[in-house]
């Protein structure tokens, strides 16, 4: 049996005290309604707990809870960012009369309004980026259906603003219009106020006054100057996701093809209403189109959301992205048919039922093509790249119609620059895939190396044959073989 050192037990027995000791000497916490409170906190009459999520800073995403109200508001907010410009239709007339100006000249305005929300700075951008970003955070494993029940804010928005639109242009004309429709935008100013953080940012409270010089403040207030500065230039370098357009292709691939597409998708919801007008439609029936695409989103992208979202169709979101949109660009053509109501009624409904695929599968492709975190950079980088086609879409249909003096060749010209997208992202997607699954066969599967091939005594060359040096083992082993002889005699 081996002896104790005792030393080593009283060292045992100093340690386990300390040890039981150690609770009493941390900080003194409290615990109210189930949460971690300091004590400093308590005694200075806080009642605002520590958050355990902001103390580690691994926030993981609820996929429910307050998300369903950060998704409401979402829907609320895409209906009455992205569907307002489309809605610029109804009084697209009254424009041109108004002020006297030609198709190019009044097509800035609503070329102008869509670019600005996607490109930033103003109104629209600090309503629809953020909350399609924070979307994002709430939800990773129902992503696929949260953006899917968010796009169906702009089917929302098509459906009430073109009413309401028509409705006020007839009492009140196109100024009176937009004061009320401007009010009605106030709201999104409510829908920002639920979206919060993951995890909530940690309160102090009220800091110590500080009765340093004036000469120290300016001191301060200079370092914090530069600080800021630098933090903006370095956020400018980090957030705009220009080291992801320049090493990941597949994103920039993505951005080239979604670019493209924005030359010409959103031209034909602008140049509807004008051109069933335009062939002696009434306005009410005009602007009912524009309401049945809306109602056709709203039934169609709930369902479309729930079945991509299984797991089956894990890493086909691109390929149906892609068959939608170019079903979405060939639609267009059906305008170019007759400008009647049942002919435009199916073009609606085509235009519809694939516009609703791809609104529910574009920022699900986008969030699948990189890591999360920097999605806000990509979508960032995204919509200013696709604000320059924004804005140069509605002119260049606008001079389309001033030269020819016929709508048709619009939807002609969006027809094929739309599939021509469509077709760009399929075939580049398709290739990258092929691409990686070359890569990573190779990667699992070491190269086969042939095993050496035995040396025959005949091949070898005489001055390189091998001759055996004796040793002590051979020696023992000649003395046994001796032995055995002589006792075998």
């Amino acid at each position: 049996m081996s002896r104790r050192n005792p030393n080593k037990v009283a060292g045992d027995c100093d340690s386990f005290q300390m040890e039981s000791k150690a609770p009493e000497q941390a900080p003194n916490m409290e615990q109210k309604n189930g949460e971690i409170m300091d004590s400093e906190e308590v005694e200075n009459g806080k009642s605002e707990p520590i958050n355990p999520l902001a103390m580690d800073g691994a926030v993981t995403a609820p996929d429910g809870g307050w998300g369903w109200v950060v998704l409401v508001a979402t829907i609320l907010v895409l209906a009455l960012t992205l569907a307002f410009p489309s809605c610029m239709g109804i009084f697209y007339t009254d424009l041109q009369t108004e002020f006297q100006a030609s198709n190019q000249e009044t097509s800035w305005v609503p070329s102008i309004m869509t670019s600005v929300l996607h490109a930033g700075g103003l109104g629209f951008c600090f309503s629809f980026q953020p909350a399609v970003t924070i979307l994002g955070h709430y939800f990773v494993r129902r992503r696929a259906f949260a953006n899917a029940m968010s796009s169906t804010g702009t089917a929302l928005g098509l459906c009430t603003l073109p009413l309401l639109g028509n409705y006020l242009h007839t009492e009140l004309g196109w100024r009176g219009s937009f004061l009320v429709l401007g009010a009605v935008l106030l709201n999104c100013c409510v829908c920002g106020a639920v979206m919060r953080p993951l995890g909530g940012p940690r309160h102090r409270g009220q800091p110590l006054i500080n009765h340093s010089s004036l000469q120290l403040k300016e001191e301060k207030l200079k370092g914090r100057m530069r600080a800021l500065w630098a933090g903006l230039m370095t956020a400018l370098r980090r957030h705009m996701a220009f080291d992801l357009l320049r090493n990941n292709l597949r994103y920039r691939m993505y951005v080239v093809g979604i670019t493209w597409m924005m030359l010409g998708f959103v031209v034909p919801l602008i140049y509807l209403v004008p051109y069933a007008t335009a062939h002696d439609m009434e306005q009410s029936q005009a602007a009912l189109l524009l309401s049945i695409l809306g109602i056709v989103n709203i039934v169609v992208r709930p369902p479309v959301g729930l079945l991509f979202s299984l797991p089956r169709f894990k890493g086909w979101h691109t390929y149906v992205f892609s068959a939608a949109l170019l079903l979405n660009g060939l639609s267009n053509s059906i305008c170019c048919i007759d400008a009647s109501f049942p002919v435009l009624l199916a073009y609606v409904v085509t235009y519809g039922l694939s516009m609703s695929v791809v609104g529910s599968l574009m920022f699900t492709v986008l969030m699948d093509t990189l890591d999360m975190s920097r999605f806000p950079a990509a979508l960032g980088l995204l919509a200013i790249m696709e604000s320059v086609t924004l804005l140069i879409g509605p002119p260049l249909a606008g001079i389309l119609v001033d030269r020819t003096g016929e709508y048709f060749y619009v939807f002609f010209a969006c027809s094929a620059t739309v599939a021509s997208s469509a077709v760009f992202l399929m075939v580049s997607f398709y290739w990258l895939d092929r691409r990686d699954r070359r890569a990573l066969k190779e990667q699992q599967v070491p190269p086969q190396v042939p095993p050496p091939k035995p040396a025959s005594g005949n091949n070898l060359i005489p001055q390189c044959q091998y001759r055996s040096v004796p040793t002590e083992g051979d020696k023992d082993k000649a003395s046994d073989s001796e032995t055995g002889d002589v006792t075998r005699l």
